[in-house]
């Protein structure tokens, strides 16, 4: 039995204050978890054939004790999913999912963030089977939606917050005075059970229309209750695109087919009045498919079949704790817990789309196959987390990068489009970076066919906007990453020709950026996408030789250090989160050490949203085990955000995507070990307090002078050292820790 369903579970909620609960205040008070045990009203009358397992389940659940629990406790276990699902706060959501699964079933609640829950709402619309993590605008998902209520009961649905519980692969609600609702995700389906509290008609819907994105078109292709299907049409992230998606569904109560018909009202919404008794189960299982129908039906009858609710939750936790437990850090509870919620959230994307027999379609809406022991990934978020998430699973994951990216290379034979197109099998955002992506796995010593990606990179640079400054940057760091790949291939004719294009950018860089001007300050200045003259300042980093021989090692590190004494940074978002890194690479691993020790554990200034510089900065917080968990207007961006503090406990950081190499500094942890794969470990141990001063890094007892350490040798295993010494002296740069900045009240969202 799987133990999500034996045991009670602690959430980050107040049983008295729910829509406030665990709100990370700016003055850091709230920091800590906040967890209460919650107590499960007593079960109602079961139905035959349902009195034992309840029973059984509520009989181990008063057994359980405190002590109990931790001495069980997995990685899993410490995972926390209501983490960043506060108003704007990371925009994630507590849905079940499996690691890299298309199924998130998971509540839709009034109101709501991008991923369609708010922590801090009490009203229950239903709950849907897809969505994006963190990953702005919109969102995206929220398909098929699902609500059952009785049919007496009027106005809106209340939930229960004290009995809200979730971990990875199961969440669980009771809500509308008693009704339970309980959900599992394997990678391409999911169980949802409702328990009634009392007999009475109830009304199950399902909305095909429902959608965080534009839904374009929706349509039952059955409406039996023993095979509901349904094909799906909606916008991508953003509307830049389409995702194409069907559904199979099954309807069982107490475990046993109706064999009924759905009636279809108004927006093709589809009901079915059932005749309730208390203590009666209705499962929903639904499986999803990128191809048709069928292909639905059969990933939901391999992936669950009969399996009992319990036992799916048990082989997603065994899926999950797999996953997770490739790190074993060292550390408190409240560390690990926020280390391992953050590496969960990484293990979400890509997701795998393959039905059983391999089929899948592509991006231009084909139907292709998998070969044998190969599988397809989609759900790209490149421009967001291809400096942070692709490097990390490189080295977590590198059989699972493998395929990723092949499935990187496939995007490219029809013509890459930079953000999404009309024909997507699931939900995406944007696959700019994909050539950088492809080079830095290819170094590391991932397979894939890298001639393929070389033509397609080398054709895509054609399509590449080169209007703005951040355009022009960003363009040729991809140019770089063709130029270098050609190298690597032995193509010298076609490195030398996108090694000029790629250094095409230096003049406009000099008049731009060398000495930013009035306006280097102002968000979105010259037509920037996103950021500052000052934060796009140092993102060319593929070309940090080139940057330092212009400027100057000790006037670059002047600037360096005045774009922090000036508050110039933002955490909140991609373009600069290398910088603090760079003091290291320039030779002060002090400063680096020190900034991301703030930036790890103290409030900080966070001035900055995606559309200007607020008034008033917001203070608290980047990364934090409470509802917000993350500062105001940060996203995790498919697991961009949550991969750099990941990179940033364990001491490195890859600081060049492209280059195999990480920067090196103070491990939050005083031990890591890394399952390496093949019967290699690679330990990570801190020497000295966390807060030292940083005297030496070495690896297998051989100094690492320069603070870079490169991906091979780690990958050969032992021990990884950090010493670091006591010292009295305060180095922490003082401007990420703005007393004068104000905190929204509650921690709430500032409209932008």
């Amino acid at each position: 039995m799987s133990e999500y369903f034996r045991y009670p579970t602690p959430v980050n909620t107040a049983a008295s204050t729910p829509a406030k609960a665990g709100a990370q205040l700016g003055d850091g008070a709230n920091g800590g978890l906040r967890s209460v045990t919650p107590t499960f009203p007593p079960g109602p009358r079961p139905s035959p054939g349902w009195s034992g397992l309840r029973t059984g389940l509520l009989f181990a659940a008063m057994l359980a004790t405190p002590a109990a629990l931790t001495a069980q406790q997995t990685p899993a276990d410490l995972v926390d999913p209501f983490v960043g699902t506060l108003a704007d706060f990371g925009q994630l959501s507590p849905a079940a999912v499996a690691p890299f699964g298309m199924m998130q079933l998971g509540p839709d609640t009034s109101p709501a963030n991008h991923a369609g829950y708010d922590h801090a709402a009490t009203t229950l619309l239903g709950f849907s089977h897809t969505r994006g993590v963190g990953v702005g605008c919109g969102g995206a998902g929220g398909d098929l939606m699902i609500s059952l209520r009785y049919a007496d009961k009027p106005g809106p649905a209340r939930i229960d917050k004290r009995s809200e519980t979730a971990r990875p692969g199961v969440y669980r609600v009771r809500y509308d005075g008693g009704i339970l609702a309980e959900m599992a995700a394997t990678r391409g389906a999911g169980v949802l059970r409702f328990t009634l509290p009392r007999a009475g008609t109830v009304d199950l819907r399902i909305d095909p229309r429902h959608s965080y994105s534009k839904r374009l078109a929706a349509s039952w292709a059955s409406l039996a209750s023993d095979d509901l299907r349904a094909d799906l049409v909606a916008g991508t992230v953003c509307d830049q695109g389409a995702y194409h998606l069907h559904s199979a569904s099954r309807i069982l109560v107490n475990g046993r087919p109706i064999h009924q018909r759905l009636t279809t009202g108004a927006n093709d919404l589809a009901t079915l009045h059932i005749a309730g008794k208390a203590g009666d189960a209705i499962e929903i299982r639904t499986g999803l498919s990128t191809v048709d129908g069928r292909g639905a039906a059969s990933v939901r009858d391999t992936e669950i079949g009969s399996k009992s609710l319990a036992a799916v939750a048990s082989e997603t936790r065994a899926g999950w704790n797999r996953v997770l437990g490739r790190v074993v850090p060292s550390g408190s509870r409240g560390q690990r817990a926020l280390f391992y919620t953050s590496l969960y959230r990484v293990m979400e994307t890509p997701v795998a789309i393959d039905d059983p027999d391999g089929r899948h379609r592509d991006n231009g809406g084909a139907v292709q196959t998998s070969p044998k022991g190969r599988t397809r990934y989609t759900n790209w978020s490149l421009w967001d987390n291809y400096r942070t998430q692709m490097p990390l699973l490189a080295l977590l994951q590198p059989e699972r990068s493998a395929d990723i990216a092949q499935s990187l290379v496939a995007l490219y034979a029809g013509g890459k489009a930079q953000w999404s197109t009309p024909n997507e099998p699931f939900l995406t955002v944007r696959t700019e970076h994909a050539g950088i992506a492809l080079l830095d796995m290819h170094r590391k010593g991932i397979a894939f066919d890298a001639a393929a990606a070389l033509a397609g990179m080398a054709a895509d640079s054609d399509t590449l906007k080169r209007g703005t400054p951040d355009e022009q940057i960003e363009a040729a760091y991809d140019d770089w990453a063709t130029a270098e790949l050609a190298r690597d291939l032995g193509r010298t004719d076609l490195a030398k020709k996108f090694t000029a294009k790629a250094q095409s950018y230096r003049p406009m860089w000099r008049s731009v950026f060398q000495t930013p001007g009035a306006d280097g300050d102002v968000v979105k200045a010259r037509g920037l996408y996103q950021g500052t003259l000052w934060q796009y300042r140092w993102a060319p980093i593929f070309d940090l030789p080139w940057m330092t021989q212009t400027v100057g090692r000790d006037r670059l590190l002047g600037e360096l250090h005045h774009f922090f004494d000036a508050g110039l940074f933002n955490m909140t978002n991609e373009p600069d989160i290398q910088v603090p890194w760079m003091f290291a690479a320039l030779g002060q691993p002090q400063a680096t050490a020190d900034l991301v020790r703030t930036i790890l554990t103290k409030p900080i200034a966070h001035p900055y949203t995606n559309s200007g510089k607020l008034p008033v900065p917001f203070v608290g917080r980047s990364f934090a085990l409470s509802p917000q968990g993350f500062a105001d207007g940060m996203d995790d961006d498919a697991g961009g955000m949550t991969a750099w503090y990941v990179f940033a406990t364990l001491g490195l950081y890859p600081l060049v995507p492209g280059e195999p190499w990480y920067v090196v500094t103070t491990p939050a942890f005083a031990r890591s070990d890394i399952d390496l794969g093949k019967g290699r470990t690679l330990t990570i141990q801190r020497s000295g307090p966390e807060d030292g001063r940083i005297t030496q890094a070495s690896l297998n007892g051989r100094p690492l002078p320069n603070y870079r350490v490169q991906h091979a040798d780690l990958l050969r295993g032992g021990t990884l050292t950090i010493t670091t010494t006591v010292t009295t002296a305060t180095r922490i740069v003082p401007q990420l820790q703005d007393v004068a900045a104000k905190t929204p009240k509650h921690g709430a969202s500032r409209p932008r």
